[in-house]
């Protein structure tokens, strides 16, 4: 032994730092293709199909009378608000597929950044999580274990809660098991308590 304490196993992989992506990223060549792709997908697949989808149903819901049409402008407005819902559901519904995308990339600090980000949510053992500061294992340490007497101190100040019992149908002739007492605790200038 040469005093040192070797910790690692022999043949562990040395975890790769996590890319920082803020504001200031400066994506690859193949990072902004992927975005391009993206955005074209989403747009031709998602948004157009779901916009005109939505405004399909929201005119055939006007033609039916379930909905009313506006005095001076007729569908007009609902129809551009079906539609701009539809656009942004649709971009919304290829963030996940954006993100695979991205993850897929090899050489790419943001879809590094996705995978870190996956794998920390999943694996909680893994290379990226954290270690609590502080073990809490609070047992061992006698200033919070607590003594019969704190108990019963505990046990006369809280107060006790029963359960009222649920009435489907809450009319006056129905009990509902609320009862009018309420007990009355006092608390004198010492801290000392007592009900009434």
């Amino acid at each position: 032994m040469n005093g040192r304490a070797d910790f690692g196993e022999p043949n562990a992989e040395v975890p790769r730092p996590i890319p920082h992506i803020g504001a200031d990223y400066i994506p690859t060549e193949e990072e902004r293709r992927v975005f391009a792709e993206c955005s074209d997908e989403s747009f031709w697949f998602r948004s157009v199909p779901l916009a005109a989808t939505s405004m399909l149903i929201t005119q055939g819901l006007i033609s039916k009378g379930i909905l009313s049409s506006h005095p001076k402008y007729g569908s007009i407005p609902k129809l551009i608000f079906a539609c701009i819902m539809g656009y942004f559901a649709g971009k919304l519904s290829y963030v996940k597929t954006c993100q695979e995308k991205f993850k897929n990339l090899e050489n790419s600090p943001l879809g590094e950044a996705l995978r870190s980000g996956q794998t920390r949510r999943s694996s909680p053992t893994g290379y990226y999580s954290q270690k609590p500061k502080y073990d809490s294992n609070v047992s061992g340490h006698s200033s919070f274990v607590t003594s019969p007497e704190a108990d019963n101190i505990e046990r006369e100040v809280l107060p006790r809660y029963e359960p009222i019992p649920f009435s489907a149908s809450m009319n006056e002739s129905t009990p509902t098991g609320i009862t009018d007492h309420i007990a009355q605790v006092k608390v004198n200038k010492y801290g000392d308590t007592w009900d009434e």
